[in-house]
């Protein structure tokens, strides 16, 4: 989940809250009309508004989900209509029964507490005004227990909005960490385990990304180890592994931070220089040929022959973008400098004069 899902799974959220309230007030409303309490049938004015601006609201936010309504004036604007026809409906009740008042506080409690159960801001703004209203109106005797009514959910609610915060932060947090992990992963997957240099998947991507950059000229380098089977026939894969380590570190070295060095399979190895001409090109290979050769790791070919491990070098341009071209080009360069001898570089275009 990025922080993008995060903010819309919040947004859905408060859209639910608003609609569940809305809902909850027109059908509050609604029976209140056609089942009034104490057999006095008020039709009122704030009814009429509460039911209007319910549905109004509703069918708005339905129509226009992206606009969001202010839930606080909502509220407050809501619970004062409440205590309004609080206020009137008890005025016509004979005698006045002070049960009514803890009723209709009840009633609009209900509808806040489901609607704002992690909005504690808004259920204290939609169920103040008839709390205030229903205690001004009522005997001594129930203060205490529209207290009670009234603090009840508030406690619960405002338990429930700190557990809720609590998971919320664990939550993102936990979504942070498994998007670090994710990208780390994802790095991971680009690099070659043994050597820590891009492997084909890693090499593509970063291609990909440098040939969507206008630059210079850039040059193609093939690299691979002399005799390499040789070797680990002779040493075995361990050492193999070892060399291949050293190597590509070596190779690492020898290079600008902004070239891209991949292990290309085995013990075959590619560079992708960028704003190179061939003079650069030729210089920069030279200076991979000699960083290898200088590692000094023995490597005896055979009972009468004993030397160090070298690597030959093809070099080509890359062309038009074309990094299949280039590769083959220098693919080409590479067989020819192993058949001239090896620990030997050859550029593609002398291929042609050859």
């Amino acid at each position: 989940m990025t922080s993008h899902s995060w903010r819309s799974l919040c947004n859905k959220k408060y859209q639910l809250s608003l609609r569940l309230f809305l809902f909850l007030n027109a059908v509050s409303a609604f029976f209140s009309f056609i089942l009034p309490l104490y057999h006095v049938r008020a039709v009122t004015v704030p009814l009429c508004l509460l039911f209007g601006l319910s549905m109004g609201l509703l069918l708005w936010n339905w129509q226009f989900p992206r606009k969001k309504i202010h839930i606080p004036f909502v509220s407050i604007l809501f619970g004062g209509l409440w205590a309004w026809h609080v206020a009137i409906k008890f005025a016509a009740i004979e005698p006045h029964d002070p049960t009514y008042l803890l009723i209709a506080l009840l009633s609009v409690l209900f509808i806040g507490s489901i609607a704002f159960s992690n909005n504690i801001i808004a259920f204290t703004l939609h169920s103040l005004p008839v709390f205030l209203s229903c205690l001004w109106f009522t005997e001594g005797e129930y203060w205490l227990r529209m207290f009670y009514s009234f603090a009840l959910p508030m406690a619960g609610i405002a338990i429930q909005n700190l557990i809720q915060s609590r998971n919320d932060t664990f939550a993102r947090n936990l979504m942070y960490r498994l998007l670090e992990e994710r990208e780390t992963l994802n790095d991971l997957s680009m690099l070659d385990p043994l050597t820590g240099l891009y492997n084909r998947r890693g090499l593509q991507n970063k291609i990909d990304n440098l040939l969507a950059l206008e630059g210079g000229v850039r040059y193609v380098l093939l690299l691979d180890i002399d005799h390499f089977k040789a070797y680990n026939d002779h040493y075995g894969h361990m050492m193999g592994d070892q060399a291949l380590i050293r190597v590509s570190a070596a190779i690492r070295d020898a290079v600008r931070s902004r070239d891209i060095v991949a292990r290309f399979g085995g013990e075959e190895f590619m560079v992708l220089l960028s704003s190179a001409d061939l003079d650069r090109a030729r210089m920069d290979a030279e200076r991979i040929r000699q960083r290898v050769y200088d590692l000094k790791i023995p490597h005896m070919f055979n009972e009468s022959v004993a030397t160090n491990v070298t690597i030959s070098i093809g070099i080509a341009p890359l062309m038009d973008e074309d990094i299949d071209a280039a590769l083959d080009l220098a693919d080409k360069a590479l067989y020819e400098a192993k058949h001239q001898g090896r620990n030997n570089i050859l550029v593609s275009g002398d291929l042609k004069i050859a």
